[in-house]
């Protein structure tokens, strides 16, 4: 199993080219089983979990074509098995992505449960009902969400919770429903409405992505389409949370401050100095940073996708920060972790208190999920001496070739078995 080994105390420097979104590439991919026809997709990012996906979808029977460096082409002419299979999403949350396309596609499917997900622990339960809502008929037996429906019927759906994966499932579902559904307490992440914008360019009706209510006029069938993924905003902010730590300067490319309101106002506050471009981001550290406190939400609030990452920036910022977790109730698992590095962090329930201390020093850490390894990178990259972290396939799960890219920009980091 690989590691990354870091030296650190090394400012960020120069420049690097931000990847697509992980998070807008895997409900896209899904949308191309609502078609017949050929999806073609751009700035598809090379991850882990991309690369399980198409595996996934492939194994039904589409047609995977790559095309270029970051594209390709999904044919989806012939669904052979609406199926998803334990061992191919046991790793992959998003799998449950599969169910509401397949659904109204081929009017079944078949989809496992990821692994360690119980229904209540987590939204896939809004899935469920949602689904059988518009006329489903769905039971979970032996750890699969079994559904069936000869032809999904419009509906007005209000969801318990915000659910991003839930949003998409419901929305990609309605596309093909007899009538309008009307989604009430819909995820407003910019993620959405790329997935909306994709959907839209195959011929769906869909108005209100990015608000609270997403209203869906289904149509008889979509057609084919060619679709651009948004930047990773999550990767930019980590990139600039690295730079910010580190006391670096760079610029980032092939991205946008459209999303990053939040992030980038924290990151003001901490003193660093920004410059936005219509697709280019600018950042430049102060000496040392200021600490900042913050409380996750869902869009268009601070993401809990960030938390991890300035959670390592306040570790040697000057002064004390309290960091609110308000969506995961075990999302500061990086903290003991960071601790190990020689943080001064104190958990109590959904908060972290974190004291900024003169520096950090390297050591052996072990990540536990993919947003706490970005946020070991950062203080490995900031501490003083060698970091070596374990565990680091959660890594490529999220970030494309993050080693190369840290590089780039003076980094001293290396892959090692």
């Amino acid at each position: 199993m690989d590691k990354l080994l870091i030296q650190g105390g090394v400012p960020l420097a120069g420049e690097v080219v931000i990847s697509g979104a992980k998070n807008a590439a895997l409900p896209i991919l899904c949308a191309s089983l609502l078609s017949s026809e050929t999806l073609n997709l751009t700035n598809l990012p090379h991850l882990n979990d991309v690369s399980t996906m198409l595996r996934l979808i492939a194994q039904m029977g589409v047609g995977v074509t790559l095309e270029g460096a970051d594209g390709l082409s999904l044919d989806s002419r012939s669904i052979t098995q609406p199926l998803a299979p334990y061992d191919m999403v046991k790793t992959m949350r998003a799998s449950i992505l599969v169910l509401g396309p397949l659904l109204a596609r081929c009017g079944e499917a078949k989809v496992s449960l990821p692994g360690g997900c119980a229904i209540g622990a987590r939204p896939v339960d809004q899935h469920i009902k949602g689904l059988q809502a518009m006329g489903a008929d769905i039971r979970v037996e032996n750890g699969y969400v079994i559904a069936r429906a000869s032809r999904l019927k419009g509906a007005r759906i209000v969801t318990d919770m915000v659910t991003v994966t839930g949003t998409e499932n419901l929305m990609m579902a309605a596309t093909l429903a007899e009538g309008e559904t009307i989604i009430e307490n819909a995820a407003r992440e910019p993620e959405v409405v790329d997935l909306a914008n994709c959907l839209s360019a195959m011929g769906a009706q869909i108005s209100g992505a990015g608000s609270g209510v997403i209203r869906i006029q289904g149509v008889e069938r979509l057609h084919g389409a060619t679709h651009s993924i948004m930047p990773d905003r999550i990767e930019t902010g980590t990139y600039l949370c690295a730079a910010a730590a580190t006391g670096g300067e760079v610029r980032l490319t092939r991205t946008s401050s459209a999303y990053l309101d939040v992030v980038i106002d924290k990151l003001l506050d901490a003193g660093c100095d920004i410059d936005i471009e219509r697709d280019a981001i600018t950042l430049k550290a102060p000496p040392r940073l200021k600490a900042v406190s913050l409380r996750t939400a869902p869009y268009p609030a601070f993401p809990t996708d960030m938390q991890a990452q300035f959670m390592a920036l306040n570790c040697a910022a000057e002064g004390s920060a309290i960091i609110r977790e308000t969506i995961f109730e075990n999302r500061f698992m990086h903290a003991v972790e960071l601790i190990r590095l020689g943080a001064d962090i104190r958990i109590d329930g959904s908060n972290a208190v974190v004291t900024g201390v003169p520096h950090l020093n390297g050591a052996t850490v072990m990540a536990t999920d993919l947003r706490a390894s970005a946020s070991l990178v950062i203080a490995g990259l900031a501490a003083q001496g060698e970091t070596l972290i374990e565990r680091i396939y959660h890594l490529d799960r999220g970030y494309e070739r993050i080693e190369e890219k840290l590089s780039r920009l003076g980094a001293r980091v290396r892959r090692v078995p």
